[in-house]
């Protein structure tokens, strides 16, 4: 029976023992290139979408109106398209970070869907207000106001949209805009 406790308590004071060795002076893997752990993106994901489901805001307090979606386009260009890539405009180094950035503008594998806009716009509302831990992903939260990170978030709600014409010049990533909020052109895709 002592034998029996000795060897848990043995156990229960060497395993932490070897994991802080391990983590110490070992080789986990730190960098991007390295092969993740086994079970990595579950254990991270789990949760991280038990937190959003909990506290994303189910309505936006704002309308996906043209003035809202261009300034939505040029918070992106702003800010986001470094990392998220432009429209037939991957980022050069997304593909380089762990885990690697979503091209918000490009389409799923096999399917219409673009970027994030099949996710609830309150899951994109909070990813962009948080940010995502180890991920890359800032939290904006300092950085633009809530009703920026709202026309941002509806933007890419409606990237499979038709998007005002004055949009499409910044998601392109064209520095200037060939039309204005309120022009009369038609809608088009990016």
């Amino acid at each position: 029976m002592w034998r029996i406790l000795f060897g848990i308590l043995l156990g229960l004071t060497l395993a932490p023992l070897l994991v802080y060795g391990w983590v110490r002076y070992g080789h986990p893997p730190v960098a991007v290139a390295d092969r993740p752990l086994p079970f990595e993106r579950e254990i991270t994901h789990a949760p991280l979408n038990a937190r959003i489901d909990r506290e994303m805001p189910k309505t936006a307090p704002i309308d996906s109106d043209e003035q809202n979606l261009v300034a939505g386009a040029q918070i992106y260009h702003d800010d986001c398209a470094a990392c998220h890539g432009f429209y037939g405009k991957p980022s050069k180094f997304a593909g380089h970070m762990y885990p690697s950035a979503p091209q918000l503008w490009a389409k799923h594998r096999n399917s219409d869907v673009v970027g994030v806009s099949d996710d609830p716009l309150g899951e994109t509302f909070w990813k962009v207000d948080n940010g995502i831990r180890l991920s890359g992903m800032p939290a904006f939260h300092d950085v633009l106001s809530q009703t920026e990170i709202w026309q941002v978030s509806l933007l890419l709600a409606n990237a499979d949209k038709p998007l005002p014409p004055a949009a499409l010049p910044l998601v392109r990533g064209e520095e200037t805009a060939a039309a204005t909020p309120g022009s009369t052109a038609s809608q088009q895709k990016p």
